[in-house]
């Protein structure tokens, strides 16, 4: 049964496939900035010299491509815990239900490890039957009907050199919010909030960005949020926002009652983390493990990645980690980084497990004479016993869809990450098949005989 706090995980199974909504965009601030061109690929123009323009929403009338016509899609979908998802090829496609939602053309799906993981284990699942997928990367091909920085593929004619330009907006689309299937990765279209949505820059692939996505957003909200890391420490060209700041300026009560502790009390301002600090990352070779790695070199921290050194450990040392600890004798592990940070250690980001975040804690600073507490963040559990002296954090994961303005922040500065190459997206596997071939690369996933890349997997339609 849903909670007043929205924050419910229903087993039920209801045979309609009418997805649930989307909460109600919370108000907000207007964010102003100086958006960046979009990105254009030459087509031959064989019309007469002189011909009209076409600028989409900007006034100006001419040739357009037909507005958007399909109404069905292939999916997959989930009808039950245990069970593997079922392809189906009369889905009905998403609409848009307010003014910053697009609809996206889905080229290429990143698979995570919540994917199998959900059903098998019977947790995070929605209304059933849905559809899940967390990471996807396409073309938008009906834009939000508020004025936003991503446009459909409009056309238009250069009346000097007779070339026409196609307008297109890839995008990163990132799904947070699970309990809307509408916004799902596993089916050919999914809509996707302005907010959630990061343009690729032409050097980036759908298929090389598409398993970036909820790991950027992992790392971040964990370092941001969690931890109190202000990325506007970084160098001028690629300048972050100070998304703990930005919450703690927001109301309580335009949250989930749930992420409110979280989000506004979990960590003191005289705690925050700082450049300059040390922090330890355990499991730092995983896709959010590197993406906070990397995120916290920028805003100067010094890095220890607590990894597999034979399997990983070039990877890290690309990614800037100032230390490498073998994780594989976790006694010595923790001795190490007691030992480099001098017993000082305050600050650790764990994404493995509520045991290796324990073994985090036991390499942390207690009892300082400061009175200073030292912090964990566990991405997938920390223990149920507490630590005299260690608050121990989890990821408020939903803040970015659900605060529009964290969203935007988070989603420009990725852009600026991106277009300037200051992040690595994760190494990929290709993996065949369309979405029919999902359940044998979840399968795997499950059996471990991926590690290290990302599965992403192709749609037909990707150009």
């Amino acid at each position: 049964m849903e909670s007043s706090t929205r924050g419910y995980i229903s087993q039920s199974i209801d045979l309609s496939l009418t997805p649930p909504k989307t909460p109600e965009l919370k108000t907000t601030k207007a964010v102003f900035h100086n958006w960046p061109e979009p990105e254009t690929e030459p087509e031959v123009d064989r019309g007469e010299q002189g011909g009209s323009h076409s600028f989409g929403n900007d006034g100006i009338h001419g040739t357009q491509e037909p507005p958007f016509a399909l109404s069905v899609q292939e999916a997959l979908l989930l009808h039950g815990p245990k069970q593997p998802y079922t392809h189906i090829i009369n889905q009905p496609i998403p609409q848009p239900e307010n003014d910053r939602e697009m609809l996206v053309a889905i080229e290429a799906i990143g698979l995570n490890p919540i994917d199998w993981k959900a059903p098998d284990f019977g947790f995070g699942l929605p209304t059933l039957p849905c559809i899940s997928g967390r990471d996807l990367a396409g073309k938008v091909v009906k834009p939000a009907r508020a004025a936003s920085r991503f446009k459909v593929g409009d056309t238009v004619s250069n009346f000097t050199m007779n070339v026409r330009w196609r307008l297109i907006s890839k995008v990163m689309g990132i799904s947070t919010d699970y309990r809307d299937s509408r916004k799902s990765a596993y089916q050919q279209y999914a809509i996707v909030s302005d907010f959630n949505a990061c343009k690729l820059p032409p050097h980036l692939s759908s298929k090389e960005a598409a398993p970036l996505g909820v790991a950027f957003i992992a790392a971040a909200l964990g370092l941001g949020i969690c931890l109190g890391l202000n990325f506007e420490s970084c160098n001028d060209n690629i300048r972050g926002p100070d998304i703990f700041r930005t919450v703690r300026c927001m109301s309580q009560d335009s949250l989930p009652q749930d992420i409110r502790s979280e989000c506004f009390k979990s960590i003191r301002e005289n705690e925050r983390i700082k450049s300059g600090d040390w922090i330890a990352i355990w499991g730092g070779s995983s896709a959010t493990g590197c993406c906070a790695v990397q995120l916290a070199k920028l805003a100067g921290l010094k890095v220890i990645a607590i990894i597999d050194v034979a399997r990983s450990g070039e990877r890290m040392l690309k990614h800037g980690a100032d230390l490498l600890v073998d994780r594989i004798d976790t006694d010595r592990a923790v001795s190490i980084v007691r030992n480099v940070t001098r017993g000082k250690l305050r600050f650790g980001l764990d994404t493995r497990g509520k045991e290796s975040a324990g073994l985090l804690a036991q390499a942390m600073q207690v009892g300082d004479e400061s009175g200073l507490r030292a912090h964990v963040v566990g991405l997938t559990g920390v223990p149920k016993i507490p630590t005299a002296g260690i608050a121990y954090h989890s990821v408020p994961i939903k803040l970015f869809h659900e605060a529009p303005r964290v969203g935007d922040e988070m989603m420009l500065w990725l852009e600026t990450l991106l277009a300037q190459k200051s992040i690595e997206t994760p190494d990929i596997e290709v993996a065949e098949g369309g979405l029919r071939g999902i359940n044998r690369a979840l399968d795997r996933l499950r059996n471990g005989s991926v590690n290290g890349p990302r599965i992403v997997v192709p749609l037909a339609q990707a150009a």
